[in-house]
């Protein structure tokens, strides 16, 4: 069964970090793509940031510069470091994977919300 599971979430000020974190089972970890994902009411469900199971990465506009994802191969952990956050960042974020095989998992979504 596969499961991924995120953390991290919460209220956190204008200009404030949060560092999001989706542990993953189930699958070959080291041969998936993990995405992080976000959606804000009312918006669609949007790509912010991949790391691909090789290393590379890439990010939306909205986040380069802010945002890092990062992978943990041996613990099977994907991370989502956000700095500089302001009001549109607020989300419901969610984690991805995609496995060799071209299956895709998601995580159940942690909340985000920047507000003073």
């Amino acid at each position: 069964q596969v499961q991924l599971v995120e953390s991290g979430g919460g209220l956190v000020q204008p200009g404030g970090s949060l560092r999001l974190s989706c542990a993953a089972s189930g699958i070959i970890f080291n041969f998936a793509d993990m995405g992080w994902y976000r959606q804000a009411p009312g918006n669609q469900r949007e790509l912010i940031a991949l790391i691909r199971a090789v290393g590379t990465t890439n990010y939306a506009d909205s986040v380069q510069g802010r945002f890092t994802i990062s992978r943990d191969n041996a613990k099977n952990t994907v991370n989502l470091q956000m700095n500089s956050l302001n009001s549109e960042d607020t989300a419901v974020y969610y984690c991805n994977a995609i496995t060799n095989q071209r299956n895709s998992y998601w995580g159940q979504g942690t909340p985000v919300t920047v507000s003073s």
